[in-house]
């Protein structure tokens, strides 16, 4: 896992998902997101699994909110975080 940012702070920020409305919602705890950066790479990550309706990815917080069609794969939402450079450490609280 490495950080996005350069050793003198700065970084590219990104935009946000859209939020839906219906679907199943999750929260999940994701260590390593530092910047707008971050931000943006998780959510495009994570959009693209099968069934994700949205991503609010909260890099403060270190939470990822994904409404998905169904109960989203934890495992397949894991993988693309981990393609992403970060890790989800489970489902938060």
């Amino acid at each position: 896992m490495s950080s996005c940012c350069t050793s003198d702070g700065s970084c590219h920020s990104g935009a946000a998902g859209e939020t839906a409305t219906d679907g199943t919602r999750t929260v999940y705890a994701v260590s390593g997101m530092t910047c707008g950066h971050c931000k943006a790479a998780v959510t495009e990550a994570v959009s693209g699994v099968d069934g994700v309706l949205s991503v609010d990815v909260d890099v403060d917080a270190g939470r990822v909110t994904v409404v998905a069609a169904q109960s989203p794969d934890d495992a397949l939402i894991a993988e693309a975080v981990d393609e992403a450079g970060y890790r989800l450490t489970g489902r938060a609280a």
